[in-house]
């Protein structure tokens, strides 16, 4: 069967090698064959070894596990919004160079890699110039959403164009957690709060918004991903509902359930409790790669004792939809 890892991390090395060239944060620093990426006006930071950019250690270790017809979809992960935090111009000059990197990669290894776009916010306009490249132009398969942009939240009205673009081009949002916003108020216990807690309530704060400022009500064929299993909502759905003050014609979990969510959970409860909350057609694999590994996510869906209808769904034909995975990159 061809196995889809809805959730596999690999960074061109020339961002950061531009990044380690600025003298003003957020910036990088080379530490080895690696890097040190400096945000929040440098108040926090993200090692980054060198793994990170070896991609064909990252389609090895996932072929190793899962078959040599794996598919990987790369995601720009907990940088997502970093350059948000860049002067605009400059932040849409790299953002171009990152994506032209990522599609490059994407022809290279056809069918095999897909790639999604970095898109910062802060100019409406030049925003929506940045995803028609990307996504008409280098025909790359998803859009990375950051919880904040310049420091608005990510349901300020003037971005209402940049999600309708988003909706009629039928690629999806995709919600990953990032450190901007609580990383720095949960960096006690070696950063342990953050990585398990802030991190999923960042992104379930980021799809609440989504729902709660009528996002998804205006835009209804808006595909989004939200990774982690939905992080905090799916528990908490009917707490959800019962303290909305928004004006919106459906409940707020008739919402979150078009959301499609993956399998980046270290737990087997969390794999089946999705399934239920969302359904089947809405659960996707990933492995976090080299966050996590591909054996660990695969352990996980043996322990959560899936049907063979289930598991195709989850491992295959789920993510192929949502992604657009069927065509092929042209070479």
């Amino acid at each position: 069967m061809r196995i889809v890892d809805s959730h596999f991390h690999w960074f061109p090395r020339s961002h950061f090698e531009h990044m380690a060239n600025r003298l003003e944060h957020p910036r990088a620093e080379r530490v080895g064959d690696g890097y040190k990426y400096f945000y929040n006006g440098g108040r926090g930071f993200l090692p980054l070894p060198a793994v990170w950019y070896d991609l064909e250690a990252g389609l090895a270790a996932s072929e190793a596990v899962s078959g040599p017809e794996t598919v990987v979809v790369c995601t720009t992960g907990v940088l997502g919004g970093l350059l948000d935090q860049l002067p605009t111009n400059d932040a849409i000059d790299a953002a171009f160079a990152y994506n032209e990197e990522i599609a490059k990669a994407q022809r290279t290894h056809r069918g095999k890699f897909f790639g999604t776009a970095a898109v910062p916010l802060q100019d409406t306009a030049q925003a929506l110039a940045v995803l028609d490249h990307a996504i008409a132009d280098l025909d790359l398969r998803g859009v990375n959403l950051g919880p904040v942009t310049a420091g608005e939240p990510i349901d300020a009205d003037r971005l209402d164009p940049f999600y309708a673009r988003v909706a009629e081009l039928g690629v999806p949002l995709i919600v990953h957690p990032t450190d901007l916003v609580f990383g720095e108020m949960l960096s006690d216990y070696g950063d342990a709060l953050q990585r398990t807690i802030g991190r999923l309530f960042d992104s379930s704060v980021t799809v609440l918004r989504l729902i709660f400022g009528g996002i998804m009500e205006r835009h209804p064929d808006l595909k989004i991903i939200q990774t982690h299993g939905g992080g905090l909502l799916p528990y908490q759905a009917g707490r959800v509902d019962k303290n909305a003050r928004q004006p919106l014609p459906l409940p707020p979990s008739e919402y979150l359930k078009r959301i499609f969510v993956d399998t980046v959970t270290p737990q087997a409860l969390t794999v089946r409790t999705a399934l239920e909350f969302y359904g089947p057609d809405k659960v996707i694999y990933g492995t976090d790669y080299p966050c996590w590994s591909p054996r660990a996510a695969t352990d996980v869906l043996d322990e959560a004792q899936l049907s063979p209808e289930q598991r195709t769904r989850i491992q295959s034909t789920n993510a192929d939809a949502v992604l657009n995975l069927t065509s092929a990159a042209p070479a």
